[in-house]
């Protein structure tokens, strides 16, 4: 019996052992990180080296995470890699941060997993001038998934006579482009117009731009762009209102033109309610990708209007530009004016009678005794 006890113990001691080894694996974080700006407008490159000695874990799979953000940004962008680079991209009018650690799991750790520690590198741009002298109102839309346009102000600090570049770039240029097609006013960039930007759909577009001015420096400004979250389509086309027999409002409309993908579209229609003399209440209506809408009889006794107007949805885009309302704005008759139009003439017909019957009673009144009514003057 004791000898039962003492192997038991003695395996107990054993089996500890190993899974304390297992436990107390280490790895080394990776070395020597670096951060290098190959002059692509916000994506940086990022590189480090293996740690040392990592041969001994040949029974395991290395591979590393690494984490970035910007100075101010409250939560780290993750990847995973087996890689020893990455080219991410960052808004370079702050400071970028980046983290890296070893991950090891395998045999030689008994398959859990193992986290070394973190190394860290930061980069941050020289900036010249004052921020005051950066573009104002730097906004863009991408119309119709064809073109974009990208609009700004001068700075607060600009002097007469500035210059403004835009320059992007998107994975898959050799190198950053300029802006060909500048929108001016009194002879001052103010805007771009880029075209054929279909290759950077559902990737980064980062932009920069910078200006220029005799004998003062101007703080260029850096954003990062996604296409499909600026894209405004034109409005629906073809707008077709109809009443049924059984008078349901059916409402139908064809997607806009230009290069909006049809299945990346939700539509919002709009119904005027007739208040009388009051300003009309308009109500809402959603559909997803349908082109078409009825309402039933219930609901549109009151309708005196119908417009309709679309957008990106939510499974091509995280957000977008609502498009312009259709331009018509198709008037629809109610139940109450069609009765009101069949009792008009009604009520003219025996108004009719009437002014005809009292003229003949007057004529009667007029005519001397004895004489026959139709001698009578003015009869």
């Amino acid at each position: 019996m004791a000898l039962g006890w003492l192997y038991a113990l003695s395996m107990a001691l054993v089996w500890g052992c190993v899974a304390s080894s297992s436990y107390h694996t280490t790895v080394a974080p990776p070395q020597d990180l670096q951060i290098t700006d190959p002059g692509l407008l916000g994506s940086l490159d990022i590189e480090w080296k293996p740690p040392p000695n990592v041969q001994m874990f040949n029974e395991c799979t290395v591979k590393y995470k690494f984490e970035y953000r910007n100075t101010g940004d409250r939560d780290w962008k993750v990847i995973f890699t087996r890689k020893l680079k990455c080219r991410v991209g960052f808004d370079l009018s702050k400071t970028a941060e980046v983290k890296v650690q070893t991950l090891l799991e395998g045999q030689c750790t008994d398959n859990v997993e193992v986290q070394s520690d973190w190394i860290y590198a930061t980069f941050q741009v020289p900036l010249q001038g004052k921020l005051e002298s950066e573009v104002q109102n730097f906004h863009c839309i991408y119309h119709d998934w064809e073109y974009l346009k990208c609009t700004w102000q001068p700075g607060l600090l600009a002097p007469h006579g500035v210059h403004y570049g835009l320059y992007y770039w998107y994975e898959g240029l050799g190198h950053a482009a300029q802006c060909d097609d500048y929108i001016q006013d009194h002879g001052i960039n103010i805007g771009c117009m880029l075209q054929n930007l279909s290759q950077a759909e559902y990737k980064d577009l980062s932009i920069c731009v910078n200006g220029s001015a005799a004998a003062t420096l101007l703080r260029p400004l850096y954003v990062t762009l996604r296409l499909h979250n600026l894209a405004k389509p034109s409005p629906p086309k073809q707008l077709v209102v109809s009443m049924s027999a059984s008078e349901e409002l059916h409402v139908a409309w064809s997607p806009p033109g230009g290069e909006t993908p049809p299945q990346c579209l939700e539509y919002e229609v709009q119904l005027a309610e007739d208040q009388g003399e009051a300003k009309a209440a308009w109500v809402s209506m959603s559909t997803q990708m349908e082109t078409t809408l009825t309402i039933s009889r219930a609901n549109q006794s009151r309708i005196s209007c119908v417009r309709v107007r679309g957008r990106t949805n939510i499974f091509c885009a995280d957000q977008g530009f609502w498009s312009e309302w259709t331009q018509e704005c198709f008037s629809v008759s109610r139940k109450e004016d069609k009765q009101l139009f069949i009792l008009i003439p009604v009520i003219l017909s025996l108004s009719s009678s009437l002014i005809i019957f009292m003229l003949i009673g007057q004529c009667k009144k007029r005519s001397p005794a004895g004489k026959p009514l139709h001698e009578s003057v003015g009869c």
